[in-house]
C-alpha cells in the first residue's frame, strides 16, 4: 500500500458534497471535534481518511496466508476467525482496537 500523503488544499476549490446525518450524529462529530480541537469537517476528514488507511491495512493483514510460517497456531486461529466475520464487522473489530490503544496511550 502506498503511503497516504496529506492534502493541500483550499475550501474554495475544495471538492464539495452533502451528507445526510442521522439525528444526533452532528452533535456527536461537533462535541468529538471539540475534544480533538479541530473543525467538524476536520474531523470528519481525519477519520475517513482513517478508515481509508485502516482499509487498505485491513486488505494487507487479510491477504496473509492461514499456512504462513510467520503465525503461530493462535494467530492461524484468529485470523481463521477474523475473516468469518463480515466486513463491516472486521472495520468494528478494528476500530474499537485502534480506540482501546488510543484510550492506553492517553492514560501512560
Amino acid at each position: 500500500m502506498r503511503p497516504m500523503t496529506k492534502a493541500i488544499y483550499s475550501s474554495r476549490t475544495a471538492d464539495k458534497f452533502v451528507v445526510r446525518l442521522p439525528d444526533g450524529m452532528r452533535e456527536r462529530i461537533a462535541e468529538v471535534a471539540r475534544n480533538h480541537h479541530r473543525s467538524m469537517n476536520s474531523e470528519i476528514i481525519a477519520r475517513l481518511e482513517q478508515s481509508l488507511i485502516q482499509e487498505g491495512a485491513l486488505g494487507e493483514e487479510l491477504s496473509m496466508r492461514l499456512d504462513s510460517p510467520e503465525l503461530s497456531l493462535h494467530e492461524r486461529e484468529l485470523l481463521q476467525r477474523f475473516r468469518q466475520l463480515s466486513h463491516r464487522q472486521q472495520n468494528a473489530l478494528v476500530s474499537l482496537i485502534d480506540h482501546s490503544s488510543e484510550i492506553a496511550a492517553e492514560a501512560s
